[in-house]
């Protein structure tokens, strides 16, 4: 069983307006593809991520062919949720990812990402579905395979990495606030509910950490 990290390039004279609106905005620093309801009817239902300014993408978006309604969150930090409803067969793109993700055999991984005008994702699967996938791509896109690899088991995901104690002073540090902005709560405050001191809470927090943001740059394959 196969794990590709793939870049979708699309070239500028095919690329729909829905996609470069995703990927391209001056706008938005990246925009993620997070869950996606797919029906028997002709209409999907999507739900994004912004990073940036959405308003423009919204405003565009909603006057875009194949897309039915656009409704923002509120913005919280810089990111805003996005629920998008749209006709597949009327967006080109988004129909091939339809089309992969609902094949036999084959897995597209969430999220997807949109940045630097291209698309991102991760996909499972076996050798055949995969490359029916590959070969269908619409015209006018290159599908980049940045890596492949054998699909790893439970053991590689990050926080099954930690020690238990680790993971409760995380559990503890977020329940407190540790992690809000503004911080809720100091070392102290985590390392009396432990009974244990805060240059213990620091040390088990930092090796957490590290743990955790190792684990996401290697299942994105970012570059370090």
């Amino acid at each position: 069983m196969k794990h590709l990290q793939v870049t979708v390039h699309v070239d500028d004279d095919h690329a729909p307006e829905f996609f470069e609106l995703l990927a391209d905005s001056p706008t938005i620093a990246e925009t993620r593809l997070v869950d996606w309801s797919m029906t028997v009817s002709e209409q999907s239902t999507l739900l994004y991520t912004v990073d940036g300014d959405p308003s423009t993408f919204a405003e565009r978006a909603a006057d875009t062919a194949g897309i039915d309604s656009v409704e923002l969150s509120e913005t919280t930090r810089g990111q805003t949720y996005v629920l998008v409803v749209m006709r597949p067969l009327e967006t080109p793109l988004f129909a091939a990812v339809q089309r992969a993700s609902t094949q036999a055999g084959l897995i597209v991984r969430k999220p997807i990402i949109y940045r630097d005008g291209t698309m991102s994702a991760r996909v499972v699967g076996d050798a055949e579905p995969l490359q029916r996938a590959l070969d269908a791509a619409p015209d006018g896109v290159e599908v980049q395979i940045d890596e492949i690899s054998q699909l790893q088991g439970h053991a590689s995901d990050p926080v099954v990495q930690l020690s238990d104690r680790q993971r409760e002073a995380v559990a503890v540090a977020l329940e407190l606030g540790y992690y809000n902005q503004p911080r809720g709560a100091t070392h102290e405050d985590v390392a009396a509910e432990l009974n244990c001191a805060p240059s213990t809470v620091s040390n088990h927090l930092q090796k957490a950490e590290a743990t955790i943001v190792r684990g996401v740059i290697d299942e994105f394959g970012i570059d370090t």
